[in-house]
C-alpha cells in the first residue's frame, strides 16, 4: 500500500507541476518555443529546456502541434523540438538518482506542499496560485518517490521480479515497461518504478534498463490517440512523435550491452558504478540522445515524407479547422493562439463570401456551407476550453474571439438575405453611375483587409468606412428620389433599398468582426466604454434599419 500510494502521489505531483506551469507560465513557454525557430540546435535546446520545466514530453508535443498549426514552427523545427523533449524527459531520472534515492528530502517535502497549496489559496487564478500548484506538485512528487522507495525496500524482502535472461529476458521487460506506461500514462513515473526497484535490489540493473526502454515507448499511446480527428498537422507531428521514440527505443535496445559496459567504464572512473539510480538515469539519457544523433541527418528527409501524409480532400478542406486541435487544450493560452488563428481564417473566408454579392459566384451555398461548419466547430473548441481553467487575459481574449464569432454568424445570413433579393433596378442605367460609386468603395473597403499597409491606420480605416457610407447614402438618396418622382416602380426600388441595406449591415459586421479580431491577437482586454463608443461609430445606423434587428441563429441551429 506504501509503493501504491506513493505512485498516486508521484502521477498527482506530476500532474499538478505541469498544470501549474503550464497555466502560470504558458505564455513564457510559449516564447520560448516561437524563438526555436532560428537553428536545429537552439529548437531542440527549447525542447529540453521546456521539458525539464514542466515534466511533461506530452506538453511540449502539444505546444509543437499548436505552432505548426499556426505557422510559426516549420514542421522540421518541430521535428528539432521534438528531440529535445525526448533528452529533456530523462530529467526524471536524473531527479530520482540525485535527489529522490541520493538525498532525504522528507524534512522539506511536506514544508514545500503547504508553501504551495498556501500560495494557490490565496491567489486562486492568478500567477502565483498557479506557481504555488506546480511548487506542490514538485512537494509531492519527491513525497512519493521516497514512499515508493520506501515501499519497494519493504517489498524486497519477501518478493523477487524475474531477472532478464538474454535478449528474449530484456525483450519481456521491454513489454513490461510499455505496459505500464500506457495504464499510468506517465513514462516517468514507469522510469521511477524502475529505477526504484533496481535499488531495492528487486530487478538486475539491465533489466531495469529494458523496462526504462519500454516506458519510453508507451508513452507515444498519447500522441497515437492524438492522431483521432486532429488537423494534418497534428498528426504529423503526432507521427514524428512516435517515429523517433520508436527509433531510440530500438537502439536503446540493440545497443544494451554496448551502452551497459559503456555506462560501467564511466562508473568505474567517476565513483558512481555502485549507484544503480545514477547508472539507469545515464543510460536513459545515452539512448535518447544516440538516436537524435542518428536520425539529425535524415531530418529534410522525414519532413518532406510527412508534409505528404493526411493532406485532406479539396473538397473537404475548406470545411475543416486547420488550426484547432484538442491536444493543444491542455495549455489554455496555445488553444486561444489556435482559436484565434482559424477565426482569423474565417474572417478571410467570411469577406470572400460578402464579395459574391457583387460579383456572380456559383457557389454561394458551398461557401455557407462552410462558414457554418467552422463557425460550429469553432464553438464547440471554445465549449471545450470554457471547462479548463484559464488566467485572465486568456480569458479576456477568449472573450474577444466570441464576439467576433457572433458577428460572423450575423453575415452569413445577411449575406444569404442579401443574395436572394434581386439586383433588377440597380443595373439600371440610370443608377449605373452611383451603383459602380458604390462598389467601387465596396471593393476598396474589402481590400483594405487583404492589405497590411492600408489597415495599420486608423485614419485609413475611418476615411474608407466614411468613403463607403457616403457611397450608400448617395445610391439610397436617388434610389429614394426616383421612387418618388416615377422613374421606377416602388416595389422594385423597396427590394433594391433591402439587398444594399443588408450588404451594408453585413459589411458592417465584418468591421466589427476585424476590430475585436485585432483585439484577441494583441492579447489586451478592451474597456466596455470604448466598446460602447466603438459600437456608437462603426454600427449605428441612423435611419433606423440595425434597430430592432433579429439576432441571427447561431452555428449550432
Amino acid at each position: 500500500m506504501e509503493l501504491l500510494g506513493g505512485l498516486g502521489m508521484f502521477l498527482l505531483g506530476m500532474n499538478m507541476l505541469s498544470n501549474g506551469l503550464k497555466l502560470g507560465a504558458g505564455p513564457t513557454l510559449e516564447r520560448i518555443l516561437a524563438n526555436a525557430t532560428r537553428t536545429p540546435a537552439r529548437a531542440v535546446w527549447a525542447g529540453i529546456l521546456i521539458t525539464v520545466i514542466v515534466q511533461s514530453s506530452n506538453a511540449v508535443t502539444v505546444a509543437a502541434i499548436g505552432f505548426v498549426n499556426a505557422g510559426v514552427l516549420s514542421l522540421s523545427a518541430a521535428l528539432f523540438v521534438l528531440f529535445g523533449a525526448n533528452i529533456g524527459t530523462t530529467t526524471t531520472g536524473w531527479m530520482v538518482a540525485l535527489a529522490g534515492l541520493k538525498f532525504n528530502f522528507a524534512s522539506i517535502a511536506l514544508p514545500v506542499i503547504a508553501l504551495g497549496v498556501g500560495a494557490q489559496v490565496i491567489r486562486k487564478n492568478r500567477p502565483t496560485g498557479y506557481f504555488g500548484e506546480g511548487l506542490a506538485g514538485i512537494g509531492l512528487l519527491f513525497y512519493g518517490i521516497m514512499m515508493m522507495q520506501s515501499g519497494f525496500n519493504g517489498l524486497s524482502e519477501g518478493w523477487e521480479l524475474p531477472y532478464s535472461e538474454g535478449w528474449a529476458g530484456a525483450f519481456v521487460q521491454l513489454v513490461i515497461g510499455v505496459v505500464m506506461t500506457v495504464i499510468m500514462q506517465s513514462s516517468s513515473a514507469s522510469t521511477v518504478i524502475a529505477i526504484s526497484a533496481a535499488q531495492a535490489g528487486m530487478i538486475d540493473t539491465s533489466g531495469a534498463a529494458a523496462l526504462v526502454i519500454g516506458a519510453n515507448v508507451g508513452t507515444t499511446v498519447t500522441a497515437v490517440l492524438a492522431m483521432i480527428g486532429g488537423t494534418p498537422n497534428a498528426k504529423r507531428v503526432a507521427s514524428a512523435h512516435v517515429f523517433l521514440r520508436v527509433v531510440a527505443a530500438v537502439v536503446g535496445f540493440l545497443l544494451l550491452p554496448v551502452l551497459m559496459w559503456i555506462i560501467h567504464i564511466l562508473g568505474h572512473w567517476f565513483g558512481f558504478e555502485e549507484s544503480v539510480a545514477t547508472t539507469l538515469a545515464l543510460f536513459n539519457t545515452m539512448f535518447n540522445i544516440f538516436a537524435v544523433l542518428l536520425l539529425w541527418p535524415f531530418v529534410n528527409v522525414l519532413t518532406k515524407r510527412l508534409g505528404k501524409w493526411f493532406v485532406p480532400a479539396e473538397d473537404e478542406a475548406a470545411a475543416k479547422p486547420i488550426y484547432l486541435d484538442q491536444t493543444t487544450l491542455p495549455v489554455p493560452s496555445l488553444a486561444a493562439s489556435a482559436l484565434a488563428m482559424e477565426v482569423a481564417r474565417i474572417v478571410s473566408m467570411a469577406w470572400s463570401y460578402v464579395a459574391c454579392t457583387i460579383n456572380s459566384d456559383s457557389n454561394t451555398s458551398g461557401r455557407r456551407r462552410d462558414l457554418y461548419s467552422l463557425l460550429r466547430s469553432s464553438q464547440e473548441f471554445v465549449d471545450e476550453m470554457s471547462r479548463s481553467t484559464m488566467d485572465e487575459v486568456t480569458s479576456d481574449r477568449l472573450t474577444s474571439l466570441l464576439r467576433v464569432l457572433r458577428y460572423l454568424e450575423n453575415v452569413v445570413e445577411l449575406v444569404y438575405e442579401t443574395l436572394r433579393l434581386p439586383l433588377g433596378l440597380l443595373k439600371s442605367d440610370m443608377l449605373k453611375e452611383r451603383y459602380d460609386a458604390y462598389v467601387s468603395a465596396l471593393d476598396t473597403l474589402m481590400q483594405k483587409y487583404h492589405d497590411p499597409g492600408l489597415g495599420r491606420s486608423k485614419e485609413n480605416n475611418r476615411k474608407l468606412m466614411a468613403g463607403f457610407e457616403q457611397a450608400y447614402q448617395d445610391l439610397k438618396s436617388t434610389l429614394l428620389r426616383g421612387g418618388a418622382v416615377g422613374h421606377w416602380r416602388v416595389e422594385d426600388m423597396e427590394l433594391a433599398l433591402q439587398r444594399i441595406s443588408s450588404q451594408r449591415r453585413a459589411v458592417k459586421q465584418m468591421v466589427k468582426a476585424e476590430r475585436w479580431l485585432r483585439t484577441a491577437e494583441r492579447a489586451s482586454p478592451v474597456s466596455s466604454e470604448e466598446t460602447d463608443q466603438a459600437g456608437e461609430q462603426n454600427g449605428s445606423n441612423d435611419d433606423g434599419e440595425d434597430q430592432g434587428q433579429t439576432a441571427a441563429p447561431t452555428a449550432h441551429s
